[in-house]
């Protein structure tokens, strides 16, 4: 009997790296770890904003770059086969340490720089060592098998005949993003993995990033990343492995490398040990995150049935915020009669309802907001005052900010240890859950670990 054949090695093409990031808005974290990549402040990054068609305003695509701290940035554009292949144009970049693809329709990029001398500049910048990467249709592109590649404004055809090809910077891969904003979770297996084995799916949800080194991807950011076709087992009843940033991953041998939480004390067994009388749906359901310097050690769910197209039960359904919500209100504006909150580093789901004058969110939304309101760049203290809609505490023995869903510290937590970069989120909708003792004990297991 003849043996199966061994999937193809996924893997950047070069001594580089590549970064894969999901939409949205990219947080400090994204950004410097990028600029690092290349090399440092100094280092040429081209940024290409072809995806984005008539969308875009070429001139203004190095602004975020330039706002994060890059000096030497150049705009890389032609929607021309022509000028892409002519030695004056991609002379521009000859000595680029990075190459950054922006959102909008991956076809264009096809289109434009496919086969052209641009695109051996690009695959140049890996050879030297440098660093590839791009968001939302720039995450697709950088895969071998282009999904959502079809030559419209129409995203929800995974299969286009014409555009299966991607750039291959991963090899044997096919990338998909957006995939929690945008209920997109099912798409790479029922359209592609399911059939195609010898595919490594990878997907990142808005903000969130695959940084790839070798074969190794770690995940950083704000929200998940998922694996299809792994040959770690699957998360119960999903067609995908989850992973949160901190976790690596080895893409060759398609295995979990280290998790997050690993050597903390906060194993999954300890952390559902603690919310198993929450697993009775009588009692309402909790959710759970805990996070420290910007890696989430424990983010899990209990007693919330499974949600539409897999959205993960810790950013769905909302649950009431009660006190929590003085800390969102700090941070928001009136547009149109609606509360809007600024600034979040995509708050997908959270609500305000005008009537009760109330917010509902997740976890996850939660963790979002706490990135984007009072954690700064990587390395940058916390701010040592407590933020508005956070009273200053003490608890084991550090300083903290807290915040509680109900009087006497029930139902909600949110406390923050700005000296340690970490926060502990506990959300249920249990009048009678002692959120404060949910989250001492967490943070025990937290601070017990070197």
């Amino acid at each position: 009997m003849r043996r199966p054949r061994r999937p193809r090695r996924s893997r950047p093409r070069a001594a580089g790296s590549v970064v894969v990031v999901g939409g949205g808005q990219q947080g400090p974290e994204v950004y410097a770890r990028f600029i690092e990549l290349a090399g440092g402040p100094d280092a040429l990054i081209a940024v290409v904003p072809t995806a984005g068609g008539d969308s875009i305003d070429p001139t203004g695509a190095d602004r975020p770059w330039r706002a994060a701290g890059a000096r030497n940035v150049v705009v890389y554009h032609t929607a021309s086969r022509a000028v892409a292949d002519a030695d004056t144009f991609v002379a521009r970049i000859a000595n680029a340490r990075a190459v950054w693809f922006g959102g909008g329709r991956h076809f264009r990029l096809v289109d434009s720089y496919m086969g052209t001398r641009s695109q051996r500049a690009f695959e140049a910048v890996l050879a030297r060592g440098g660093v590839v990467g791009g968001s939302s249709a720039g995450a697709t592109i950088l895969g071998s098998y282009l999904v959502r590649g079809a030559p419209s404004n129409d995203n929800r055809v995974m299969n286009h005949p014409r555009y299966l090809a991607g750039f291959g910077y991963l090899r044997s891969t096919a990338i998909d993003q957006h995939v929690v904003a945008r209920e997109r979770l099912p798409d790479l297996h029922d359209s592609l993995t399911a059939r195609r084995p010898d595919l490594l799916g990878l997907s990142e949800d808005e903000g969130t990033a695959w940084v790839v080194r070798g074969d190794t991807g770690e995940v950083i950011g704000r929200n998940k990343a998922f694996v299809y076709n792994g040959r770690d087992p699957n998360d119960p009843g999903r067609p995908f492995l989850t992973l949160r940033p901190g976790d690596r991953y080895d893409l060759a041998a398609r295995r979990v490398i280290a998790r997050a939480a690993d050597g903390t004390g906060l194993s999954p067994r300890f952390v559902d040990s603690l919310f198993a009388p929450w697993r009775d749906p009588a009692r309402g359901g909790a959710a759970v995150l805990v996070a420290r310097d910007g890696k989430v050690l424990a983010n899990a769910a209990y007693g919330i049935p499974v949600q539409r197209r897999f959205t993960p039960e810790t950013g769905a359904p909302l649950f009431a915020l009660g006190g929590l919500g003085a800390a969102l209100d700090a941070a928001v504006t009136p547009e149109g009669g609606v509360r809007r909150v600024l600034a979040t580093g995509g708050m997908q789901r959270a609500a305000f309802d005008s009537a009760s004058r109330a917010w509902r969110g997740s976890v996850d939304d939660l963790y979002r907001f706490e990135l984007a309101r009072t954690n700064l760049r990587p390395g940058v203290p916390d701010t040592a005052a407590a933020p508005r809609g956070f009273a200053a505490d003490s608890a084991l023995g550090m300083r903290a900010h807290a915040g509680y869903g109900a009087a006497d510290a029930l139902r909600a937590a949110w406390v923050r240890w700005p000296d340690r970069r970490a926060v502990v989120l506990v959300l249920t909708n249990d009048d009678a859950a002692d959120a404060r003792a949910l989250a001492r004990r967490l943070a025990e297991r937290l601070f017990a670990a070197p």
